[in-house]
């Protein structure tokens, strides 16, 4: 007897069984079905609509790549799986196969066609295998995604000959379900069937239609058959209504999953086309069934790839290895049928999906200089391309890396571009076992993925088309956030000329990158802080010098890409730095923010300075203040000196940012972000751009002047009671409580500190 679930811990079991009670459903007749399918049309869709709407039913987001706004479907975030294996980037890739699944759906083209995902190692094409195994399965579980075939009994028939497939003959009463999922519309006449279809799309008025040509496959032809000869010795007037008779004929629900509705042929399947395609004939189940002198198709495997896809989705892996399987296929999806032998054909109804490396390319074009004579002409019109590229966004470069060096699943799924921008800038600290044997931490410090990320993108990236006065750093920042920071301005991606045809098709794959970090992590390699002798740390620098050293020695690289790659390494390592930097201005300059009640005072007297009267407002008229405006603007915008105002009267560098960059951009804030009630005063003024861009971006002209006895050369070690002393603790302890460790912090700064001292006197 099963003991009572001890209260620690929840009943694992009592919610398997729940998931389960919901997943499948009791079989149930014919008309059962019927009734169901005109609630519900979508449990009858055919192969391509199903796909289709279960690519669609998960919804999309709306992301950013190659700089512009796409909307993505979350299907090919595999939540369904957590994200385990979801799709990063190739979006604009992957709403083109919707599209193309779309035409074909409603049949308007491109049902000939074999849609064929290629390109590189490493840019997730084994990924969206998973996911489009993952989401159907899990789409199918769901009531809109119910999926149905048929299983037959004839052991209450006068005939005692048996029905069965696999590798004995079952005598025992028994329901044998069809081998390749067959669709339930499939028993009704053709005639019959397409009347039916058509009440089923007026009750639905889907703009796609649902669409079924396919007879019943071979073994459950025999079943049918077998039945209706014995019902018409017997005299029956309404045959189909005996032989779909709930006694013979029941329809059962069930899972998607491989080899259910989705077929997948590896790298390493082997056997002759048809075993690949179909499947194989049993010599001893032909032996012991009375075949009455012809192959009967109970005595047939059935394990083919197309088999096994039936009802939904084929799958060839890996296609270069089944090179001579492509020219088999070629009149499958617009033909929809299979021979089981010169007799026997089986209807198909799947969609076909090939996946392979660039090897594949040279397969098809090894005969392409004979011209009009090339034997695989017919086969590169059939196939559709769909070019997967690395991934050009940093952001989801790292976003990869991280997945790759922990568990980390879920989708960055954020509205943030603050969020997403800390989560690249996160470190990582990981517990490995070191040479000896013992459990250690190895701390990735902050930046230090970002880094790695942002030089295998700028690996990829064309350097041909890049504008004057921007370098590939600047090309990666465009495609991740869709603009460029230029001085006090957002200038966002259409105002740049990038061809981007290159870009992605080649460059630094993401399992080198892993195997690089991968190797520091469990060498005996990183600095050690004196005050934490137990931690190494990984900086930035650290993981680019790796990366950087390891190009020559790695197989996958030509001499020349070693070299290109070699040569875009100072670009990367003056942008990591330049965020380190960063990193230690602020936390510098942490004390001295500005209040919000500040910037609004300096807004309102500018304005008032602008204008020809005094500025009404909330707070009442504001006279404008020249040594209000002079202070905000050399002290907390660092923008001007004390030799840019004669007295308090401003230059005309300072009439013209006050004109240009304040007033100018105020105004169109306030047109952008207007509502029918909108006022000066619903404005927060900290948030306007030139505002924002001045207030955060700090320099070490700020840092001199508001810490006159601050000495970079001591920093490393400060002597006692001195405020390099002081300023150095401030420094860290802001560090650690934005993402750095302490040993982390005193390495980054450090590190900062030594390139400042150089010009700091």
């Amino acid at each position: 007897m099963r003991q009572n679930t001890p209260t620690d811990r929840p009943d694992f079991i009592r919610a398997a069984d729940e998931e389960l009670r919901g997943t499948y459903e009791e079989p149930m007749s014919l008309e059962t079905y019927l009734d169901r399918a005109f609630e519900h049309p979508s449990i009858a869709s055919h192969a391509s609509k199903y796909l289709l709407e279960a690519i669609e039913a998960m919804g999309t987001r709306t992301v950013v790549e190659e700089g512009e706004e796409r909307e993505r479907y979350r299907f090919f975030d595999d939540p369904a799986n957590q994200g385990e294996h979801a799709v990063l980037g190739n979006t604009e890739i992957l709403n083109d196969f919707v599209d193309d699944l779309r035409t074909i759906a409603a049949d308007r083209g491109k049902a000939e066609k074999l849609i064929w995902f290629d390109g590189p190692t490493a840019t997730g094409k084994s990924e969206l295998k998973r996911c489009l195994v993952n989401g159907l399965r899990e789409y199918s579980k769901t009531d809109a995604g119910r999926r149905y075939t048929v299983e037959w009994n004839i052991a209450n028939v006068s005939d005692t000959r048996g029905l069965s497939y696999g590798d004995e003959l079952d005598h025992e009463e028994d329901w044998y379900e069809s081998p390749v999922q067959s669709h339930p519309l499939t028993v009704f006449p053709l005639e019959v069937r397409r009347d039916v279809v058509q009440a089923l799309n007026d009750a639905s008025g889907d703009h796609i239609p649902l669409s079924l040509d396919e007879e019943l496959d071979p073994f459950c032809r025999e079943a049918y058959t077998h039945l209706e000869e014995q019902y018409r010795r017997a005299g029956k007037q309404n045959l189909f209504s005996e032989v779909t008779d709930e006694r013979h004929l029941r329809v059962k629900n069930y899972v998607v999953d491989v080899g259910r509705g989705i077929g997948i042929l590896h790298s390493e399947d082997d056997g002759s086309p048809k075993e690949r395609l179909v499947g194989s004939w049993m010599p001893g189940m032909l032996r012991e069934l009375d075949s009455r002198g012809r192959k009967n198709p109970q005595a047939f495997s059935y394990d083919g790839v197309l088999s096994q896809g039936n009802s939904l989705l084929t799958i060839v892996e890996d296609a270069a290895q089944h090179a001579d399987l492509l020219q088999k296929l070629l009149n499958v999806p617009d033909e929809g049928h299979v021979k089981l032998d010169k007799g026997i054909g089986m209807d198909i109804d799947t969609q076909l999906v090939i996946i392979s490396n660039p090897d594949l390319d040279a397969e098809l074009d090894k005969y392409a200089d004979r011209n009009g004579r090339d034997p695989l002409k017919a086969l590169k019109r059939r196939l559709n391309k769909h070019e997967f590229r690395y991934l050009t966004n940093y952001s989801l470069e790292a976003e990869l890396i991280r997945r790759e060096l922990t568990n980390e699943t879920a989708v960055w799924d954020s509205e943030s571009e603050e969020e997403v921008a800390d989560r690249i800038r996160e470190g990582l600290v990981i517990e490995v076992r070191d040479s000896a044997g013992d459990l250690t931490d190895r701390e990735l410090a902050p930046h230090a993925v970002e880094a790695a990320a942002m030089y295998s993108v700028v690996s990829r990236l064309d350097a041909e088309d890049l504008s004057a006065g921007l370098d590939l750093v600047d090309k990666a920042l465009l495609y991740d956030q869709g603009y460029l920071q230029q001085g006090d301005e957002r200038v966002d991606a259409d105002a740049f000329d990038f061809v981007g045809t290159g870009d992605g098709t080649h460059g630094i794959p993401v399992t080198y990158t892993r195997d690089i970090i991968a190797d520091l992590l469990h060498e005996d390699t990183g600095r050690r802080h004196e005050s934490l002798p137990v931690e190494r740390v990984i900086t930035s620098m650290d993981v680019l010098d790796a990366m950087a050293s390891g190009l020559a020695d790695a197989p996958v690289f030509s001499r020349a890409e070693t070299t290109e790659y070699e040569s875009r390494l100072a670009t990367v390592k003056d942008h990591v730095y330049t965020r380190q930097e960063t990193d230690v201005l602020d936390a510098l300059l942490a004390d001295k923010g500005v209040e919000a009640e500040t910037v609004e005072e300096y807004i309102e007297h500018v304005y008032a300075w602008a204008s020809d009267d005094k500025l009404e407002t909330e707070h009442g008229p504001v006279d404008p203040d020249p040594l209000l405006m002079r202070l905000f603007e050399t002290e907390h915008l660092g923008r001007f000196r004390e030799g840019d105002y004669e007295g308090n009267e401003p230059s005309e560098d300072v009439v013209d940012f006050r004109r240009e960059k304040v007033i100018s951009a105020l105004n169109r804030y306030a047109w952008e972000n207007r509502d029918e009630d909108f006022s000066i005063t619903d404005v927060d003024f900290s948030e306007i751009p030139v505002i924002r861009a001045v207030l955060d971006t700090h320099d070490w002209e700020d840092v001199r002047r508001l810490f006159p006895d601050l000495d970079p050369n001591q920093w490393a070690d400060p002597p006692a009671n001195t405020d390099t002393e002081e300023i150095k603790a401030r420094t860290i302890e802001h560090m650690t409580d934005n993402g750095y460790t302490a040993a982390s912090a005193e390495l980054v700064s450090r590190d900062v500190m030594r390139e400042v001292s150089y010009q700091w006197d």
